[in-house]
C-alpha cells in the first residue's frame, strides 16, 4: 500500500548509492488510496523509520495513480465499527497524520486528482503542497456527520486564515486546483500530471542544502508558529546556536571560501 523509493538530491547526481530524497507513494488503487486501519499503521511505521534515519533530507508524498492522491478515510471499513472500534481507529489514524506532520525534514505533497478529507489533511501535513491542474481539494467531513480529524481544522486555518478555512470546512465544498492556489491551499500549481516531477525537483533542491540547517530551520518554524514574536525569536536563537556550531557550518564556510560544493557531514 505504501511504496518507498530513494532519489538523489540535486548535488548527488543520478548514480551511486540510494539518495537522500525519499518518495512515499500511496498505492491502494482499489480504494483510491482511502486510509484503512492497516494503511494508517503502515504510514505510521514508515514515517517513524524515516524520522530516525539521519541520511533522509527530504520526503515527497505522492500517489501511484493520477485519479486520486487520496480520498480520505475508508468509510466502508468504518461503516461496521462499534463505538469502541471507532475510538481504536481514531488513535491509529492520529498517529499516521502526526507521523507525516512531525517528520524532522521538509515534506512535499504532490497532488493529482482527488485530495478529499483525510487525503487533503495528509497533504496539509506536509510543508509544501504542489498540485496538478486537474486536482480537486476538499474537506467534506461535515457532510457525513464528522469534522476534519487529521489536523485539517488547525492546519488549514494556519495556512489560509480563519474565513477561508471556515468557508471550506463549514460547506465541505470542493475546490479546483486554481482556486486552491488562489486561496493559498496550494503552494505551486503545475500542469496536470507533472506534480510528482515538480515535487521531486523541489525536494532534491532542499536536500542539497545543509541537513543540520534545514532540520533546525523547520524545527524553529514549527515551534515558533504557536508562540508570540518574542518567544519565537528565542526559539530561533536556540536553533541558530545549534546550527552555527555544527560541523555543517564549518564545512559550508570552508566550501564557500574554496569555491567548491560542500560535502555536508550532517552533524
Amino acid at each position: 500500500m505504501l511504496q518507498v523509493t530513494r532519489h538523489p538530491s540535486a548535488d548527488e547526481g543520478a548514480g551511486g548509492e540510494p539518495g537522500s530524497v525519499v518518495e512515499l507513494t500511496l498505492d491502494r488503487p482499489e480504494a483510491m488510496n482511502a486510509i484503512s486501519t492497516a494503511f494508517a499503521q503502515e504510514i505510521t511505521a514508515t514515517t517513524a523509520t524515516l524520522a530516525a534515519d539521519p541520511t533522509v533530507r527530504a520526503v515527497v508524498l505522492t500517489s501511484a495513480h493520477d485519479r486520486a492522491f487520496c480520498v480520505g478515510a475508508d468509510l466502508k471499513e468504518r461503516n461496521g465499527f462499534t463505538d469502541a472500534q471507532m475510538m481504536d481507529h481514531r488513535l491509529v489514524s492520529k498517529l499516521a497524520y502526526r507521523g507525516v506532520l512531525d517528520l524532522p525534514v521538509p515534506a512535499v505533497a504532490a497532488v493529482e486528482g482527488y485530495a478529499l478529507g483525510g487525503g487533503l489533511e495528509l497533504a496539509l501535513s506536509c510543508d509544501l503542497l504542489v498540485a496538478g491542474a486537474g486536482a480537486t481539494l476538499a474537506l467534506p467531513e461535515v457532510g457525513v456527520g464528522v469534522i476534519p480529524g487529521g489536523g485539517g481544522t488547525q492546519l488549514l486555518t494556519r495556512r489560509v486564515g480563519w474565513s477561508r478555512a471556515a468557508s471550506m470546512i463549514f460547506t465541505g465544498r470542493r475546490l479546483g486546483a486554481q482556486e486552491g492556489r488562489d486561496l493559498g491551499v496550494v503552494d505551486e500549481l503545475v500542469e496536470a500530471g507533472s506534480a510528482r516531477d515538480r515535487a521531486l525537483e523541489l525536494a532534491a533542491t532542499i536536500a542539497a542544502n545543509s541537513p543540520v540547517a534545514v532540520r533546525n530551520a523547520k524545527r524553529a518554524m514549527r515551534m515558533g508558529m504557536g508562540t508570540d514574536l518574542a518567544a519565537g525569536l528565542e526559539i530561533e536563537d536556540g536553533a541558530w546556536r545549534a546550527t552555527a556550531f555544527s560541523r555543517d557550518r564549518a564545512e559550508g564556510v570552508a566550501a564557500f571560501a574554496e569555491k567548491r560544493r560542500p560535502q555536508w557531514p550532517g552533524r
